[in-house]
Formats: structure tokens, sequence, C-alpha cells
């Protein structure tokens, strides 16, 4: 899942994600997120793994990955952020994100970090 409220983002994170095989699904809030992957996983196709924004309106990503972790998601969130101050990292894995990318989004190093995470989750 891409978890972003800007449109760019959300497109290019799908894009690459599909090209290199994975099927993904969007939500532009964190509201939307919570929701998405309370009825896929209800509906028995559970979401792998979460980019999500940091900064989004309704609900932003720190409150959706608290309430995803206090639900019992227990998949890898990678926190998205164009915030890349000191500090940051640390909240983000504080709210339950597994680890943390900054914007703009570089496609390879986004890759890398998801085929680790679900690598080492699966194991």
């Amino acid at each position: 899942m891409v978890a972003d409220d800007r449109r760019d983002v959300r497109f290019l994170a799908t894009h690459l994600l599909e090209k290199s095989g994975a099927t993904t699904v969007t939500a532009d809030n964190g509201q939307e997120a919570v929701d998405v992957v309370k009825h896929r996983t209800q509906s028995g196709e559970p979401v792998d793994a979460i980019l999500m924004d940091m900064q989004m309106p309704i609900m932003d990503g720190y409150e959706a990955s608290r309430v995803l972790r206090q639900s019992g998601f227990d998949r890898p969130i990678i926190a998205l952020t164009a915030n890349a101050m000191q500090g940051d990292r640390r909240r983000c894995l504080e709210t339950g994100c597994k680890d943390y990318l900054t914007k703009p989004l570089n496609g390879s190093d986004m890759l890398r970090m998801l085929q680790r995470l679900l690598v080492s989750r699966d194991q």
C-alpha cells in the first residue's frame, strides 16, 4: 500500500512497485489507509507492507501507524517524509514504523528496503 496525500508520490511509488511485479493499493490520508488495511484483512487479502507518508490531512501517518499497530497489524510500515531533521527517524520508529525513507523517493532504495523487510519478516 502507498498512503500519501500527494498524487505524484502515489503515482511514482505505485509505478515503481508494479514495474517490479507488486500489486498495489493506495490511500490519500491516514484514516483511509487504516480503513483499507482493515477491509483487506477482513476479506482475506491483507496488505503486505505500507509506504506511509507522515504528513497527511485527516489522520497523519504517525497516528495511522499507531492505530494500525494497536489493531494488530504486524507487517512492515515504512515512513515517508520530506523532513530529514534529526529526530524524525526516531519519531517514526517510535510510532511503529520499521524504517524510514525521505522524499524525493529513490526507487531503488525503496525497493531494496521493502525486499529486506519482507524477507526478514518471512524468516
